[in-house]
């Protein structure tokens, strides 16, 4: 175990060469323990230097009346309205909500040991499960009985529930109304590729173009990272590899914003010389110059949704998983060259 960690009831559970149940009910006085067994426990947590946490040993017999959100970060403005949202609903229906951020994959087991192995949280929620290999961590949670809701992703194999926008669809819509506005050459720039809704938004790209009887063209495609920064380099890639292109298709508003910075900077004239649709409708997008045609994406009431799942399915264990899709509404701006709307 790293120095810098703070041991926990797994741990404890082996270096004892018992299960965590067994340093849990030696813990709390709960059930029978046999008395070389709860010796060594005993003996382990004063190895370890494991202190059991208050909280979690009062509430043994019950409900915490806690979840938990492990989210990538909480600086994304799309993370942290979904997490403002199930805030609200949590709190509406008498839970609180404890969000913590997993940069990585390797800080995720930590994270599942301090919220649901020691009895923090009554069930867990999980954005972007399959931005990288975490999702493997949840499936012993999901396995033993925890309630687990993921957001912006479908489940491959697990038996959860998830909620996440209709992404295909929306960009669909974005490409298409380029595509109704005569654009044939309509570049995009994409989230992370490894993402679900990045994957699911280049579908709906491609499907627009499509039933237009148009080809994606790859060196119209360049990959981002949701920032504003990755949407300024993307332009000028695009613009420095010489293949025209009279549109853009950004998956979110950030990317795009930072695209038409560079446009401009280039002397492209927006929407004259280049129309742009974003994805998302961030708070900032109506008052961009020209003001931002984009789609729109109600990560709060994700939230809502994912929270009011969760909390069902802690009152009813044996609920079926339910897949909730937002749909996504185009808002029609000036910076694709249609006028206000």
């Amino acid at each position: 175990m790293p120095a810098n960690r703070r041991p926990t009831i797994k741990d404890v559970a082996s270096r004892a060469g018992v299960s965590y149940q067994t340093v849990s009910r030696t813990i709390n006085g709960k059930g029978e323990v046999l008395p070389e067994t709860r010796r060594r426990v005993e003996e382990a947590m004063r190895e370890l230097g494991y202190r059991p946490n208050a909280i979690a040993r009062s509430m043994v017999a019950g409900r915490t009346h806690m979840l938990g959100c492990i989210s990538p970060n909480l600086t994304d403005y799309t993370f942290a309205c979904l997490i403002e949202g199930a805030k609200a609903e949590a709190h509406r229906r008498g839970f609180l909500l404890l969000s913590v951020t997993a940069l990585t994959e390797g800080e995720v087991p930590t994270l599942c040991d301090d919220l649901v192995h020691s009895g923090w949280v009554d069930g867990l929620l999980v954005i972007n499960p399959y931005a990288d290999g975490r999702h493997r961590f949840f499936r012993d949670i999901i396995a033993r009985g925890t309630p687990v809701v993921y957001l912006g992703a479908d489940p491959r194999d697990e038996p959860v529930s998830c909620v996440h926008n209709d992404d295909e669809g929306g960009a669909y819509c974005a490409v298409n109304h380029l595509v109704k506005l005569g654009h044939r050459a309509i570049a995009m720039i994409t989230g992370p590729l490894r993402e679900d809704c990045a994957a699911d938004r280049v579908a709906g790209y491609r499907r627009a173009l499509a039933e237009a009887g148009l080809e994606p063209s790859p060196g119209l495609i360049v990959e981002g990272d949701w920032t504003a920064p990755a949407g300024y380099r993307a332009m000028q890639a695009l613009l420095a590899g010489g293949q025209p292109f009279t549109a853009l298709f950004a998956q979110n508003d950030r990317m795009a914003i930072g695209a038409m910075r560079a446009a401009r900077e280039h002397g492209r004239q927006i929407p004259g010389d280049l129309a742009v649709v974003g994805f998302d409708d961030i708070p900032f997008a109506s008052y961009c110059d020209p003001a931002l045609t984009t789609v729109h994406n109600d990560v709060l009431e994700h939230g809502r949704q994912a929270a009011r799942i969760l909390i069902e399915t802690i009152d009813d264990p044996g609920r079926l998983p339910e897949r909730v899709v937002i749909p996504a509404e185009l808002v029609v701006r000036e910076s694709c060259g249609a006028g206000r709307r």
